[in-house]
């Protein structure tokens, strides 16, 4: 081990050897899926090099293979294996746990990616992604505000002004009037401004959290490489020079949104006190300080809401630039304003006592309305791109992604209100001493248990359809695996592992009822919290018996279950953090959604892909240049999206060396639907031609992977029909014992993985090129000599 550790750094930071004349080496590169995995148990060996790379992400080797360049004759059986290994992008060390807080943030940012297809739209795609960008600002501002709920108004304003609850919470004692004696810092004021200091430190905690990663991710630089004419369509923006570095768009974005935090916690503290200065009078200097800061206020606001309408991306070539100025001026003036807040709110007062419920607080339903109208206004953009250019295989008729910024906008809010109640329960206790939360964060909540009878409703109607699915399918397993002596049990295991599977096709009927639910469900909460002024409960009291019953249950129960899910969302977020096994169950999330760059929020979790993609290319790139050889990549699940995504990257004179052997890829089943600009037909058919020739392999039983479907003669060329899973029906001599049922795990164990890449690299070889889609004239010789041969243009021979 120790001596193939020290050839490796001999031979450079590729790991590649001096190779004499002769035959190239073959080379499959193997990338991972969710959950991540080890380079052992991807390379079937227990003894393993790092090639090159680091301790977050690398390319390893068995210990036998280090100097296969240099013997290429002991490697004419197969080619050389390498694994990526990039789990711990998602699921590294104990920091991955705060993730949790940034899940909506997360959730606003594939909304971005969602929009439909568009050709020669680009006033609409500019719209639609300002619409997402202005949406994913309102989350912001919406985390922020429950923060300041919570330490300004439930803590510092009501507890601490109330005798009872500050003597039963000693650590507000010397806010409190009663407990410290009129103290100096007692006054209303003066308590509002230590209690700022909890928004502020959040919002300094986002800072940090997206400037580190930004530093760790985004600054990541990929290849450089001049933009070609198929830079410029249509088809997709994955194979632009610039789509991976989101280095200066997030920096921008990142100082727009802390400085937007830092004015909501200003605009906190300054409103209740600008209500009583203008309501009692007061010294002049106050008087006059007051609405300057206020003018101040709202015009550092407008200027960050405009850094955030105009801020664009760059794909077209690598955008090195750092607006410095704006990144650090920006924040530091929004900095300023808060503390200039501060001292205007300590400000001496006399007679201002704090009762009930902290002035401001229809903030929470003006950004409930903003929220409401930004989706809305999305939704008719997405159906205007969807109605010019259909795509019958888009989730939702191109209305994902508004629904999904839907879904993100409610996540954000049942989390700000099950923060801000499970405090103010703790506060309060049973002694009902404080005032509590807004009505709309109770009226919120109370909205949660219809919504869960709608997605048991639903659930009971997918029930009901798999169960007939899985009695269909029994008649298809049973045709399938004659004349072999039929086991019902085993029948039945297989039929529903199918039918089970079929549910992921049912996904965007999840989302359209839960969005739509949410839509309406949230909309009355909202009018009925503006128009009652009061609880559900207490506004139902003259109601009928049964409506008022129902209004105090689901105001009891969604106050419950809020309650269940802050503890659960506490308890999964301190387990994660102590737990490394617990944390890379999280991070099969991040794997999923956090594969695209921060376009609409920069404080969600870092875009993986911006690190992996440039990896994967510059290691295509590098071994076709100084080896001569061809490369099979080789991407299960996920990793088969990582790696048609660098495959888009590479130069099209390497490219053509390169064969795609994909297998439980979700590269149309999921990628295709739900990102339509971006991997629908267009897109995956502009691969398939580009690249020398791409397999895809799947599962009936497998609820991620699936075919890729491209029209005409491309669908069956890439497509091999559905492997046998499990292996054999029945005890054979090859499997003496029952064959497990795999699914998406394990397709490496199927025959069919080996015959497809040695078809694969049989076509990439010089000696033998591929056939061409009719009607196509041969390629010439590529830049390095060979002849180059469009191996995708042609049905394979499998």
């Amino acid at each position: 081990m120790e001596r193939a550790q020290e050839r490796a750094a001999k031979d450079g930071p590729d790991g590649l050897a001096a190779r004499p004349g002769g035959p190239p080496t073959d080379l499959e590169l193997l990338v991972h899926g969710v959950g991540g995995t080890t380079p052992e148990e991807m390379l079937g060996d227990p003894r393993t090099v790092r090639i090159t790379g680091d301790d977050t992400a690398a390319v390893f080797r068995r210990a036998g293979d280090v100097d296969a360049e240099s013997a290429p004759d002991d490697h004419r059986d197969g080619p050389v294996p390498e694994a990526y290994v990039w789990c711990n992008l998602t699921s590294g060390n104990g920091a991955r746990a705060l993730w949790l807080l940034l899940l909506p943030f997360m959730v606003v940012n594939l909304a971005h990616w969602m929009r439909p297809a568009a050709r020669g739209r680009k006033r609409a795609v500019q719209l639609y992604g300002l619409l997402v960008r202005l949406a994913a600002l309102t989350l912001t501002v919406l985390l922020v505000a429950a923060a300041c709920e919570v330490a300004l108004d439930l803590a510092a304003w009501q507890c601490a002004g109330t005798g009872a609850c500050a003597r039963h919470h000693s650590w507000l004692g010397f806010l409190s009037p009663a407990v410290s004696g009129d103290g100096w810092w007692s006054r209303p004021g003066r308590r509002l401004a230590v209690a700022a200091l909890v928004p502020t430190a959040l919002t300094g905690l986002l800072w940090y959290l997206s400037h580190r990663t930004w530093a760790a991710y985004e600054s990541e630089k990929p290849m450089t490489r001049d933009p070609g004419p198929d830079d410029q369509d249509d088809r997709t923006s994955l194979g632009r020079p610039g789509f991976w570095y989101g280095r200066r768009p997030v920096a921008r974005l990142r100082a727009a949104h802390t400085t937007a935090g830092l004015l909501t916690v200003a605009a906190a503290v300054m409103t209740p006190v600008l209500a009583f200065d203008r309501r009692a009078g007061g010294p002049a200097a106050p008087e006059i300080l007051g609405p300057l800061l206020a003018a101040a206020t709202a015009l550092w606001a407008a200027v960050a809401v405009g850094v955030v309408c105009r801020r664009g991306r760059s794909e077209n070539r690598l955008d090195q630039e750092l607006d410095e100025h704006l990144v650090r001026r920006l924040p530091l003036g929004a900095l300023a304003l808060l503390a200039l807040t501060l001292v205007y709110a300590g400000w001496p007062r006399p007679g201002w006592h704090s009762t009930g419920r902290l002035p401001g607080d229809t903030a929470f339903g003006g950004i409930a309305l903003a929220q409401g109208v930004l989706v809305i206004a999305l939704g008719v953009v997405a159906h205007d791109l969807h109605r010019r250019h259909p795509d019958p295989r888009a989730a939702m008729r191109g209305l994902g992604g508004p629904a999904v910024a839907l879904l993100a906008c409610a996540l954000g809010g049942v989390m700000s209100g099950g923060v801000a109640q499970r405090v103010a329960d703790w506060l309060d206790g049973t002694g009902g001493s404080i005032t509590g939360p807004p009505v709309l964060l109770t009226w919120q909540a109370s909205v949660i248990p219809p919504l869960l009878l709608a997605v048991l409703a639903l659930a009971a109607v997918l029930t009901w359809r798999t169960w007939q699915r899985s009695r269909a399918e029994r008649r298809t397993v049973e045709r399938g695996h004659r004349p072999e002596p039929e086991d019902t049990a085993r029948t039945r295991r297989i039929a529903r592992a199918r039918a089970m599977a079929a549910l992921t096709d049912r996904a965007p009927l999840v989302v359209a009822v839960v969005s739509a639910a949410t839509l309406l469900l949230g909309a009355g909460a909202l009018v009925g919290a503006q128009v009652s002024e009061r609880t559900p409960g207490e506004a139902a009291r003259r109601a009928h018996a049964v409506v008022q019953g129902a209004a105090e249950t689901a105001q009891a129960l969604g106050s419950w279950l809020v309650g269940l899910g802050f503890i659960l969302f506490v308890t999964w977020g301190r387990r994660a953090y102590k737990d490394a096994s617990a944390r890379r169950t999280i991070g099969i999330l991040w794997d999923v959604g956090t594969f695209w760059p921060r376009a609409a929020h920069p404080f969600a979790p870092p875009c993986y892909a911006e690190r992996a993609v440039p990896d994967l290319t510059w290691r295509m790139a590098t071994w076709t240049r100084r080896t001569g050889g061809r490369v099979v990549i080789s991407g299960h699940s996920q990793g088969s999206v990582l790696a048609a995504a660098a495959a888009w990257q590479l130069e099209p004179s390497v490219r053509k060396k390169v064969a795609l052997l994909t297998y439980g890829s979700p590269l149309e089943r999921l990628y295709g639907r739900w990102f339509p600009a971006h991997f629908g037909p267009p897109a995956l058919s502009s691969l398939h031609r580009e690249v020398a020739c791409w397999r895809n392999l799947y599962r009936l039983t497998d609820p991620i992977g699936g075919p890729v479907r491209l029209p005409g003669d491309c669908g069956p060329e890439v497509d091999r029909e559905p492997l046998h899973d499990p292996l054999a029906y029945g005890r054979t001599a090859l499997h003496p014992l029952p064959a497990p049922i795999l699914g998406h795990s394990d397709y490496q164990a199927d025959p069919a993985f080996a015959e497809e890449r040695a078809r694969l690299l049989a076509r990439l070889r010089p000696d033998v090129p591929g056939p061409r889609h009719r009607g196509e004239p041969p390629a010439g010789p590529d830049p390095d000599g060979e002849a180059g041969s469009q191996g995708s243009s042609g049905r394979s021979s499998a």
